[in-house]
Parts: C-alpha cells; sequence; structure tokens
C-alpha cells in the first residue's frame, strides 16, 4: 500500500484530503507543522509527502522541502499552495519539489499528481533494485585512501555539469562511478541513460545514438529515438567510447559541440540537454597519437579526467568487499551466509585480481554459493584460486612465512614489483589481524610505527588499531 504524508497547517486540508486518499487505498499519515512533518518522513519514509507552502514556525514548506531533499531525496514532494506567487513557485521547483498544486484542491488534481508521483517513486526504486543487480549501487565499498580521492572528486565534480572521462581497467567500477556522478548532481531525478559504444554494430551507431525516422532505412518501420533524445535533461554516459570508429567519433564531436543532433532520415535539427560521461579501459592518449581517437573529440571529453584505481593497488578494502558482496548475494537469494576465515582472506589479498571488483563479487558469489552456511577457509579459497596465480609473486604468508617462485613473465619495474608485493603482504597480514595494526606488525616482525610509515607509503588503510 502506497504511503502518503500530508503536511499542512489546516486541519479541513489534513481531514479532507486525508478521507480522499484513504478511500484510494493510500497509507495516509499527517502533521501541522514542519518540525513534525520532518519527524515522521524520517520515522517512516512515505513513499509521496503533500506538503503546504505557508505554515507556521520555524520551519515553513519551503524550508521542509529543502530538508526533505536532503535527508529523503528519493521521497517525490508535491507542494501546494493557495497565496503562492510566482516566485515561490519557481524557487520551490529548483528546490527540487516534483510538482506545485494550487488550493483549493481538487479530487482529480489531487490524485493524478500523487499517482505520477508514486510512479516516480517506483521507478527509483526499480532503477535502485537494477544497479544493484548490475553491481552499479553507487555504494563505493572501502575506505583505501585511493577510494577516498574518488568519493572526493565524485563530491566535487557532481554537482557541476562538466563532462567526465572515466578510465581504469576492466572491473574497477566506471560505471559505478558514472552512476555516482550523476546521483550527486541536479539532474538526479532525470534519466540516465548508458550506451555500450563497443556492442553497437559500426553501421547502427548513428541510429542508436541519435534515433530514426520511420522509412530511413530499410527495417525502420517505426520513428525511434536514440539515446541522446532519451537522456534529454539528464546524463548520458558512453560507455567503452575509445571503440567508437572514426565516422561516429565525428557525428559525436559535432553533436557535443553544437548541442544538437539530428535523427537519420530527418533534416530537422533537434536540440538537447544531456551532460556526457565516458568511459573506457583503453588508453585514450596513446590512441590519439597512433590516430585512431579523434584528438578534438578526446579534449571535448576529457574535460574532468578520473582514473580509477585497479582492485591491487588497494588491497585493504579487500575484507570489506567480501563482507558486502556475501551480503548482497544472501538478500538476492535467501541463502544462509558464509563466514570467512582471517587466513581465507588473506589468500585473497595476494591474488592480483586481473578482473579487479567484478571478477572479486563473482569468486564471492561462487564460493558463497558452495558452502553456504559455512565458513569460507584458505583450503576453499585456493580450489578457485590456485596457488600458482596468487599474484606472479613469492606467495608468501605472513602467518607462516612460506615462500613460492617469481613469475619472470612479471614485466613491471622492480621498485614496482616490490611495492606491489609489500602491499600485499601487509594487506594480508591486516586480513589476518581483523585491521589490528598492532598485531599485524608482530605477524610481520616488525614495530608498528614501522608498519604504520609503511602503509602511509603505499595507501593502505586499517580497520582498526590496538
Amino acid at each position: 500500500m502506497p504511503s502518503v504524508l500530508i503536511v499542512d497547517d489546516e486541519p479541513n486540508i489534513r481531514r479532507m484530503v486525508g478521507a480522499l486518499l484513504s478511500a484510494e487505498g493510500y497509507d495516509v499519515r499527517d502533521a501541522a507543522d514542519g518540525r513534525t512533518g520532518l519527524a515522521l518522513a524520517e520515522t517512516i519514509e512515505p513513499d509521496v509527502a503533500l506538503v503546504d507552502l505557508m505554515m507556521p514556525g520555524d520551519l515553513d514548506g519551503l524550508g521542509l522541502l529543502e530538508k526533505l531533499r536532503e535527508r529523503r531525496p528519493d521521497v517525490p514532494v508535491v507542494m501546494m499552495s493557495g497565496r503562492a506567487a510566482l516566485t515561490d513557485a519557481v524557487r520551490a521547483t529548483k528546490l527540487g519539489a516534483f510538482t506545485f498544486l494550487e488550493k483549493p484542491l481538487t479530487p482529480e488534481g489531487v490524485l493524478l499528481a500523487l499517482a505520477s508521483a508514486f510512479e516516480l517513486r517506483q521507478a527509483r526504486r526499480t532503477a535502485a533494485t537494477l544497479r544493484e543487480d548490475l553491481g552499479i549501487s553507487g555504494e563505493m565499498v572501502g575506505d583505501s585512501p585511493v577510494l577516498r580521492d574518488v568519493r572526493a572528486l565524485i563530491a566535487r565534480v557532481g554537482p557541476s555539469d562538466a563532462r567526465v572521462l572515466i578510465t581504469g581497467e576492466s572491473g574497477t567500477g566506471k560505471e559505478l562511478v558514472a552512476a555516482a556522478l550523476h546521483e550527486a548532481s541536479p539532474r538526479r531525478d532525470k534519466p540516465f541513460v548508458r550506451v555500450n559504444c563497443a556492442a553497437i554494430p559500426r553501421d547502427l551507431v548513428e541510429s542508436e545514438m541519435f534515433g530514426h525516422e520511420r522509412g530511413a532505412f530499410t527495417g525502420a518501420t517505426d520513428r525511434r529515438l536514440g539515446r541522446f533524445e532519451l537522456a534529454h535533461t539528464g546524463t548520458l554516459l558512453l560507455d567503452e567510447v575509445g571503440d567508437l570508429g572514426a565516422e561516429a567519433q565525428a557525428k559525436l564531436l559535432r553533436a557535443i559541440e553544437a548541442r544538437e543532433i539530428e535523427r537519420v532520415g530527418g533534416g530537422k535539427p533537434i536540440k538537447i540537454d544531456v551532460r556526457i560521461l565516458a568511459a573506457t579501459n583503453k588508453d585514450l592518449t596513446k590512441a590519439v597519437a597512433d590516430g585512431s581517437f579523434r584528438e578534438d573529440l578526446f579534449f571535448r571529453l576529457n574535460v574532468i579526467p578520473m582514473q580509477l584505481p585497479p582492485l591491487r593497488d588497494r588491497p585493504g578494502d579487500l575484507p570489506a568487499l567480501v563482507r558486502h558482496f556475501s551480503a548482497r548475494h544472501r538478500s538476492r537469494t535467501g541463502r544462509p551466509l558464509v563466514s570467512w576465515h582471517a587466513d581465507a582472506l588473506a589468500a585473497l589479498a595476494l591474488y592480483r585480481w586481473p578482473g579487479n571488483v567484478r571478477e572479486l563479487a563473482n569468486v564471492v558469489e561462487r564460493l558463497a554459493i558452495l558452502h553456504a552456511g559455512s565458513e569460507v577457509t584458505r583450503v576453499e579459497v585456493l580450489q578457485v584460486l590456485p596457488a600458482a596465480t596468487l599474484g606472479g609473486l613469492p606467495s608468501v604468508t605472513p602467518e607462516t612465512g612460506s615462500h613460492g617462485t617469481a613469475d619472470p613473465g612479471d614485466a613491471r619495474p622492480l621498485s614496482d614489483a616490490l611495492d606491489a608485493y609489500e602491499r600485499r603482504l601487509i594487506a594480508a597480514a591486516l586480513a589476518l589481524s581483523d585491521g589490528n595494526v598492532a598485531e599485524a606488525a608482530r605477524r610481520l616482525q616488525t614495530d608498528r610505527p614501522n608498519l604504520y610509515r609503511r602503509m602511509r607509503r603505499l595507501g593502505l588503510a586499517a580497520n582498526g588499531d590496538g
């Protein structure tokens, strides 16, 4: 049953609107002032809030709207007033009001506004569920210094309309970061549209991006809107943008510069208002140098560069990620939760993770399925991650001090390889010690200040201290 919160200082309005909505099957709560309404919204989280503009007290309708947008951003707010000026309506819209109803209210107007607002609420819930299923829930798990830097950059850049080029290896969470940038922007309530440039056949790129008119080509039986139009007023993510061909790059550049597109088979320019984010696992600087990617398009997309770290550079986040993916698997399937022995986490920390966070999610899910309700140890981990693959470096564990053999195929500079090895050793010791730095130092046979210095140099964080 959808729930509605009515906040109005007029008892008659609360009574009549409440009776109308209750008869329509809504679960109705009401409050006579802004402070009470805010407390109720924080307690019950309604699906929709119906708020009067003019209310006595220190929190009027606009103030309540502003607070609700901060604390319950997914709840659509319908404003109502009988004495509102145009400036009030404009300000309410800018603050994020879903719509504005003038008093005296009509049953039809109230029901139509709430039905539309409830549809938006459902769409937001569905989108959140889909993002969770796709692993782009917007929740970036971990507290490593490199991840804190990414969060800080999102907080600074998100509220702007600047184009952002997100780069990083496959599986590092580029789409998750794009979704977070969208959620941090004033366009958060508008469409977030993703197009996988690598998956579009070259002869259909223009149609997919810009749409087509009926009869534009064989098989075009209906008009189709392209991704640019679908993302109008919202955000468009050009995923794997480095895979676009030369012709598509030229048309994309024109659309960005002119802020307009033309459907295939149509001769009328269409103005578009989109924020463009781009993502790629390719080195576009190198692609520009060898002529496979246009330099002018690269400059247009690369207003704000954002490089995502691979998982091997943030091994301290691994225990938190394992717990997160375990809990997510349980919530999706209802299967018993697995527990993770410290030596299992240490073994995971020694692996290089070429597939990054996406690969880790798959491994955690596999182990959660195979060992539901039991404890996962190093033995189970090595069954899915053979010891020979643990990092291509000596498989030393702080617990045993046993050594394997270095991989002669690791062509990194010696200093980088040693740093990576030291980072994984310390991360494994921290995992075995549940984040206790003093205990990790004991396992590594060093003192705590020295371990702290090494952790700072390598960008590692601990969950606790001893």
